[in-house]
């Protein structure tokens, strides 16, 4: 292990890119890559290396963090990375992978012989832009030191779930936490159709529960991109969202329990995206109310 640690980065997209770019702001050497290239080239101005392949990207590299679409997609790239791997290097997966993946991931990891950190993360493109993401990570004790100075540089703190990341603890907590966030901003699109359908002044309502217990600043947030039409670019795009909340229903129903609030919110995400809203911001759920985009 070098002093300078060398970290690739796989995926720069939303939050890849800006990991990336804070890994590099803290003194790390960075390689990153990206499927589509020209979405990694703006990093090369921070400092960051743009490899042409996953394979160079991970080559002599102490950390591997993969920031991904999902578990399928991890897995692809890191078989593609696989020649350039070496024995005992950290894989950070910070993909929402779901819990059957982890499982595939971890294995990937052992074959190749990879010490493998399942860390998720709590945060959008803001949190994630200004470092201040919440790692949530399970690993081996004794290898997180390596992983430590990473995890310091795109998050403002560390929650360590276990110290078995195939056991995919960091998940299940990330899969609750999006559970309610995805509940969450579902609401808010539907408490602004409702206003508009019964000619009720948004205002009115945020109001009526102005500093009670009902009230929230993510409310408040998600509410004002709908309303000012600011949904791009997005802070955690409907598609991803839309990923996620069908990983929730699945986990679910793994646990014998039905989760029909998130299978809604799927369905909405899902219908937002049919309507051509998949790029933007996961509030853009609110069109789902719509049978076309209503007019401001």
């Amino acid at each position: 292990m070098t002093d300078k640690l060398t970290v690739s980065v796989l995926g720069t997209g939303i939050m890849g890119a800006a990991m990336a770019r804070n890994l590099a702001r803290a003194g790390l050497t960075v390689r990153a890559w990206n499927r589509s290239r020209d979405k990694a080239e703006p990093l090369a101005a921070d400092g960051v290396h743009v490899a042409g392949s996953p394979e160079e990207a991970v080559r002599d590299a102490d950390v591997v963090l993969t920031v991904l679409h999902d578990g399928p997609a991890a897995l692809d790239v890191m078989r593609r990375a696989a020649p350039g791997l070496r024995a005992g290097t950290a894989w950070v997966q910070s993909t929402t992978a779901g819990l059957d993946a982890v499982g595939e991931l971890a294995a990937f990891a052992r074959e190749h012989g990879l010490v493998f950190f399942d860390a998720p993360v709590l945060g959008t493109r803001q949190p994630a832009e200004a470092g201040q993401l919440l790692v949530l990570a399970a690993g081996p004790a004794d290898a997180r030191a390596a992983v430590t100075p990473v995890f310091d540089a795109v998050g403002s703190r560390t929650v360590w779930t276990g110290e078995d990341g195939a056991a995919g603890s960091a998940t299940r907590l990330k899969l609750v936490a999006n559970s309610w966030v995805l509940a969450t901003t579902n609401a808010v699109g539907e408490v602004l159709a409702l206003s508009q359908a019964l000619g009720v002044d948004p205002d009115a309502f945020f109001d009526a529960i102005a500093g009670g217990p009902l009230d929230m600043g993510y409310l408040r947030a998600k509410a004002g991109l709908i309303r000012d039409g600011a949904l791009t670019p997005p802070q955690f795009a409907v598609t991803t969202a839309a990923k996620d909340a069908r990983l929730i229903v699945e986990a679910g129903e793994r646990g014998g329990v039905r989760l029909d609030v998130a299978a809604a919110s799927a369905e909405r995400l899902e219908r937002a995206a049919a309507q051509g809203h998949g790029d933007e911001d996961m509030a853009a759920a609110y069109y789902a109310s719509f049978d076309e985009k209503p007019s401001d």
